[in-house]
């Protein structure tokens, strides 16, 4: 056999590996962006070159043969070998640049993230960010995204990273609602309120609290209900009823007196609740861009207000609080 012969035959090894892992050519293919008649003969070329049958097929599955199984761990040290080729190659490039894709749930990157990204930008004007906001959770590889914002108690298997705050969640109305039909004291006493819940599911209408060992679950009504936080700040500045919001949604109208919070010596335990976790592929080299950014998110959340330290007024409140919430035009 030729020396030369593994170097054409590298691309074939990356597709074996690849078909190995996920157990079909149609998967192969659709992950490399190829067809299945194609990462077919890339297979064949490999068995040819190496006179053996790597695989055994079925009409049902892939089944690796003897030589299959050893070459596979070869194929597979290699396809190891150039990821981190790629991965140190940016501990040579120093400075930040380049495009940094980050998927976040819609209401975390307007309220929180949103707000920060103005002034990253100016501190470095070689790195580009793309905010993909949306609920779903996205597949870091196949999605091609650099980093993902999660709302979690800890971090998925096979991904690593830092949490960026705690979500609490709390109830809050106008004192213009709360004078025309009281103050409750107690949860029973949301069962005379109309309610602004969430409305996904039958669950989010069973308002759950905690104080001290002390635990009520009430089951409230209200005739309006709604998925994003921002509409339901909105519908409770209508002064609508009391609404249940995350404290990152609410906090701009809290500084400013507009809202205030309902049941303040209760627990509200939200159905959505955990930490605001910013994840990535484990590895040990990030690329300079990645760094600065993950750096600089942990450096403003750290000093971000929570419900059980708000912290001074925000400078930029009134402003903030205008321009967060473009989707409740109609409601104010």
């Amino acid at each position: 056999m030729s020396i030369n012969l593994p170097l054409p035959l590298l691309g074939e090894m990356a597709i074996f590996v690849k078909v190995v892992e996920t157990g079909s050519f149609s998967e192969a293919a659709r992950q490399l962006g190829s067809s299945p008649s194609a990462v077919s003969r890339s297979i064949s070329r490999l068995e040819k070159a190496l006179a053996t049958r790597l695989l055994q097929r079925t009409t049902r599955k892939l089944r690796l043969s003897d030589g299959g199984e050893e070459v596979f761990k070869r194929c597979q040290e290699m396809v190891s070998a150039a990821k981190s080729v790629m991965e140190i190659s940016g501990q040579f490039t120093q400075e930040a640049e380049g495009l940094v894709r980050v998927s976040v749930p819609k209401a975390v990157g307007r309220f929180v993230i949103h707000p920060h990204m103005p002034e990253f930008l100016r501190r470095y004007p070689k790195v580009d960010v793309e905010l993909l906001l949306e609920d779903r959770q996205v597949d870091l590889i196949d999605d091609n995204v650099d980093l993902a914002i999660r709302i979690t108690d800890r971090p998925p298997a096979g991904l690593v990273g830092r949490q960026l705050l705690t979500i609490d969640h709390l109830l809050c109305a106008t004192p213009q609602y709360l004078a025309e039909h009281g103050t409750p004291t107690h949860p029973h006493d949301l069962l005379n309120h109309s309610c602004i819940y969430l409305g996904e599911t039958p669950s989010d209408a069973r308002w759950k609290f905690k104080k001290g060992s002390k635990a009520v679950t009430v089951g409230v009504r209200g005739r309006y209900a709604a998925n994003h936080t921002g509409v339901r700040l909105g519908a409770v500045l209508q002064h609508i009823g009391i609404g249940s919001l995350p404290y990152f949604t609410a906090r701009y109208a809290l500084e400013q007196g507009l809202i205030v919070q309902v049941l303040p010596d209760w627990t509200f335990l939200a159905s959505y609740h955990g930490g605001a976790w910013l994840l990535h592929s484990p590895t040990r080299y990030l690329p300079p861009k990645l760094r600065v950014f993950i750096d600089y998110l942990v450096e403003c959340l750290e000093k971000e207000p929570t419900l059980s330290n708000p912290g001074k007024p925000s400078a930029m409140g009134k402003g903030a609080a205008a321009y967060e919430l473009p989707e409740s035009d109609g409601l104010f």
